[in-house]
């Protein structure tokens, strides 16, 4: 493991369970309706799409004095990380009245009840995927588009990223084929049950957070694949944690409090009842 996890709690599981706050056990999860495709097969890029931008952009200065104050004064190290923080434009990810205060440490509201992590979270949890050249990417809970923006930034990975909210996945496609993220696939459905057809990843990163470690994600990971997910009641601060697949276990790394939105929809809530012990 990484010298940048800084998790000194380690937990192993059994693929066939769930982490529950609580109580553990094994689910018998039905199908989920296949979820439409916003996004056409793209073409991979490597070089910025931001900075290849003539146009002048009026927050750089702001942005790059957020990485150094909040980001890597708060002890992230990854250049690849560091460089996608300073070129993606937070500011045209959030509503326009709220574009000020985009590079505040804070997280910002999207709509439908739905936020955009602080940059300091986003740039900690893709540190942690410890993200090498070919990886696929997948990330749970697209909201405005921004986490998927800084995986597509680094530049030699595959993302595969899916919203719930169909109005949300809408808008994120736009933004992110707008800003050239071409290479981002994006999908609206019930991200719970993750991506099966594009199925395995090497790394999954999920931004909204269940009360439990959903099973059909940990069985779309490759062996030494990596899940950076937080977990915990939904209206409280959560757990961060980060599983690695060995085998037929996944080792935890509890790597401290955190608050996110929930996440929502019909496979988190079935995955509750089936590990949820009769009393």
């Amino acid at each position: 493991m990484s010298r940048r996890v800084k998790g000194k709690m380690m937990v192993f599981l059994g693929i066939g369970w769930l982490l529950l706050l609580g109580a553990c056990g094994v689910p018998s999860l039905s199908p989920t309706p296949v979820p439409v495709d916003i996004t056409p097969e793209p073409i991979l890029t490597v070089d910025s799409p931001v900075a290849q931008s003539p146009t002048p952009d009026p927050y750089l200065t702001q942005r790059l004095a957020m990485v150094e104050k909040t980001i890597v004064a708060r002890g992230v190290t990854d250049p690849d990380v560091l460089r996608a923080m300073r070129t993606v434009p937070r500011h045209l990810f959030v509503p326009e009245r709220y574009r000020d205060r985009a590079y505040g440490d804070h997280p910002l509201p999207i709509g439908y009840g739905q936020t955009i992590s602080q940059p300091y979270i986003v740039a900690w949890m893709t540190e942690l995927l410890e993200l090498q050249p070919g990886d696929k990417v997948l990330e749970i809970g697209t909201g405005s588009g921004y986490q998927a923006a800084v995986l597509a930034e680094i530049g030699y990975v595959e993302v595969y990223t899916i919203e719930i909210i169909p109005e949300l996945a809408a808008q994120a496609a736009e933004r992110l084929r707008r800003l050239g993220y071409t290479q981002v696939r994006v999908r609206q459905g019930d991200g719970y049950y993750g991506w099966p057809e594009a199925a395995p990843f090497d790394v999954i990163i999920v931004t909204a957070a269940p009360d439990h470690l959903p099973q059909p994600l940990v069985q779309q990971l490759k062996d030494g694949g990596r899940i950076v997910i937080p977990i915990g009641p939904p209206g409280g601060y959560q757990t961060l944690w980060k599983f690695v697949k060995e085998g037929d276990k996944v080792k935890g790394y509890n790597l401290g409090a955190v608050r996110f939105v929930p996440l929502t929809g019909p496979g988190v809530e079935r995955g509750r009842a089936v590990s949820t012990p009769e009393r």
